[in-house]
């Protein structure tokens, strides 16, 4: 693994409670996993809402221009190939066509991983959000029901893929179920329980735990068509987002809202109006954050 860079102000603490420590090797000895092959076998698809301008859906499906609120697609109704296996320079890579909100899901949870991946962005977007960012995300320790938000993910953690916010934290409760459920909860460093902005601060002395969006500390965004490489750390309930060799974000003491610790979960990766690529999903089990991690980090004691 590549030296990481640091880019925050100073380190970041996590509740050594929720990490391992002295660890000369990270890695626990489990297999490591190559998410993505051309038949897409590790996943499984749940599609959302159609925006009204889709053309081609079977006759009968729910459409709207309100794409959050209605009757979802369901599982297994990639009829447009929203998702799909390509190769480019005689490598698998995935093509997501942003078309229709959905998310394409693991079929199994995982937790204590380290998870690699490299992203960039396609030209097309899609409505309801062709005027605004691009967007997509990575989704991880997602549990229950799919569509619980908007009717297309589940509840979960968000590490963020949109331009100019790769890294960027946000819980996803479940607004769309009956009854609405809570989102997980977590600490981030940062004095903004109050404030309109919220963004990761490394130096801060105080943890903030109403957090809705919050942003990276810091953005390293690849030009527009450019691979950007996105990392994921995760042990136990705490976690670290890594975009292109800088730490950006730490997030700690996730936990469900019955205050049990958030350790596991199914990943998803969405799409959300916009053409983007994923390519080398890459997911290593780990005991620990390894030394590069720990070296830009203060645990605290």
């Amino acid at each position: 693994m590549k030296k990481l860079i640091t880019t925050c102000v100073v380190a970041t603490v996590l509740h050594t409670a929720h990490a391992v420590e002295n660890l000369s090797v990270a890695g626990d000895g489990g297999a490591v996993t190559e998410l993505l092959d051309m038949e897409l076998g590790n996943f499984e698809v749940w599609m959302g809402i159609p925006h009204s301008s889709v053309k081609g859906l079977p006759e009968g499906t729910f459409q709207s221009d309100k794409v959050t609120q209605g009757v979802p697609m369901g599982l297994d109704a990639d009829v447009k190939n929203v998702f799909s296996m390509i190769e480019q320079a005689g490598q698998p890579v995935l093509h997501v066509s942003g078309e229709i909100y959905g998310a394409l899901t693991t079929k199994k949870e995982y937790g204590n991983y380290h998870l690699s991946l490299w992203h960039k962005w396609g030209d097309k977007k899609w409505p309801p959000r062709e005027t605004v960012k691009r967007d997509s995300g990575i989704l991880y320790h997602c549990y229950g029901e799919h569509g619980r938000f908007w009717n297309v993910w589940k509840t979960c953690l968000e590490y963020q893929v949109q331009e100019t916010d790769l890294g960027d934290f946000i819980p996803l409760g479940g607004n769309a179920a009956t009854p609405k459920v809570p989102g997980p909860q977590a600490e981030i460093r940062g004095d903004f329980d109050d404030k309109k902005e919220k963004r990761f601060d490394p130096a801060s002395e105080v943890y903030s735990s109403k957090l809705g969006y919050v942003h990276a500390c810091s953005e390293h965004d690849a030009p527009h068509g450019e691979w950007n490489h996105l990392e994921l750390y995760v042990v136990g309930n705490d976690a670290v987002h890594v975009v292109n060799g800088h730490v950006v974000m730490v997030v700690e003491n996730a936990r469900k809202p019955d205050g049990s610790p958030l350790v596991k979960g199914q990943i998803q990766l969405q799409s959300e109006a916009a053409e983007c690529y994923y390519k080398d999903i890459v997911l290593t089990p780990i005991r620990g954050f390894p030394a590069g991690i720990r070296e830009k980090v203060r645990l605290k004691e």
